[in-house]
């Protein structure tokens, strides 16, 4: 396997500049996700990796060889596609022997190949059956062994369970994984799913409009958001933002809500004031107010939006507390747990978050 060294990657199709100034280290053995909203260059950048794309500056680099001028075959990468893309007419053990067969190697090493592969993948069964045979999950696992048996130095997979169901998305992402730390490959994963991004990457990549927004370890991307757009990006449901201002040391709404204390020193005026479902408690004294407009019962969680004259907020409720629709609820932040960011930047604010969660 191989690092992957990303510095100044610029893309442009004609005038129009779709990615500027890329620049992202991934480790021998690392899995890396990419993520964010359809358009943001995610998979651009993937498939400027593979060499199916040309950059338009910088440099890419593959186990410390540049690959710029490189074509596809010579980068010693695979890749997983959306569409699976296998040979309809060939079986899965031609499917998967394919590459190796191009390659010349001798039969007796690609039929080990393929048998081991076919092993971890539990493929052994179905070697002899054609891709219309075969079902979305099969077929995946299909392409997946195909890159697999190659033993490239990186493997790179593009939205692979978009195509798949609800129930056999989440059994996918798990076999994934396990396989990734089977093999200690390094792996490049794109999505637009900040799930599969949160349970399945050791780093995350948060892109827009063809910058990176954000890098870091999921849980370190979720409590410490750099961006707005990150905060709202990640997590499920979306974070709640408020309209809100400083001013003598304390965060307060758009309509005077007192949200809590600031550390001395905090500059006053406008700020976007973030906080997650889960930090928002109901509280008889807490300063904001409003009625429960829709009530989500999700078997271990319960989801409250409550309306409330800065807006519809989330809640995450304990399960044993079912509020009814119409019914009026007071809420206050946790203390600490409320994120501020710049409203004309979106970047995060250096003053801390608020200290106190009720008034006063």
């Amino acid at each position: 396997m191989a690092s992957v060294s990303i510095r100044g990657v610029d893309k442009r199709f004609g005038e129009v500049v779709v990615m500027r100034g890329i620049d992202l280290e991934i480790a021998d053995g690392e899995f890396v996700v990419l993520v964010g909203a359809s358009g943001c260059g995610k998979s651009t950048l993937l498939r400027m990796i593979a060499g199916l794309e040309s950059i338009t500056a910088g440099d890419i680099a593959i186990g410390g060889r540049r690959v710029n001028e490189l074509e596809p075959r010579e980068r010693d990468v695979a890749m997983v596609f959306q569409s699976y893309a296998l040979y309809p007419h060939l079986n899965v053990r031609e499917n998967m022997s394919f590459a190796l067969k191009l390659r010349r190697v001798a039969p007796g090493t690609i039929a080990a190949q393929v048998g081991q592969t076919a092993g971890v993948l539990s493929l052994d069964a179905l070697l002899e059956r054609f891709p219309r045979q075969l079902s979305g999950g099969q077929r995946q696992r299909v392409a997946m062994g195909r890159a697999i048996v190659r033993h490239p130095q990186v493997f790179l997979f593009d939205e692979p369970l978009s195509n798949l169901d609800a129930q056999l998305r989440i059994a996918m992402r798990t076999e994934i994984r396990t396989l990734h730390q089977r093999l200690g490959a390094t792996s490049i994963y794109v999505t637009h799913d900040q799930v599969e991004a949160m349970t399945m990457a050791d780093r995350m990549v948060v892109m827009n409009a063809g910058r990176i927004e954000q890098i870091g370890a999921p849980l370190e991307v979720y409590d410490r958001p750099l961006t707005l757009y990150v905060a709202r990006f990640i997590g499920a449901p979306s974070i709640n933002v408020l309209d809100a201002s400083i001013a003598d040391g304390n965060l307060t709404t758009g309509t005077g809500a007192w949200i809590g204390a600031l550390a001395p020193g905090a500059t006053p005026g406008p700020v976007a004031a973030a906080i997650r479902p889960e930090h928002l408690v109901p509280d008889d004294a807490g300063p904001i107010a409003g009625r429960v407009g829709v009530v989500e019962n999700l078997g271990p969680a319960t989801y409250a939006f409550v309306d409330t004259d800065d807006g519809r907020l989330c809640v995450l409720l304990e399960r044993g507390r079912q509020p009814r629709v119409g019914e009026t609820l007071r809420l206050a932040t946790q203390a600490g747990q409320v994120h501020l960011f710049d409203p004309a930047s979106g970047r995060r604010r250096t003053e801390g978050p608020a200290t106190a969660q009720s008034p006063r």
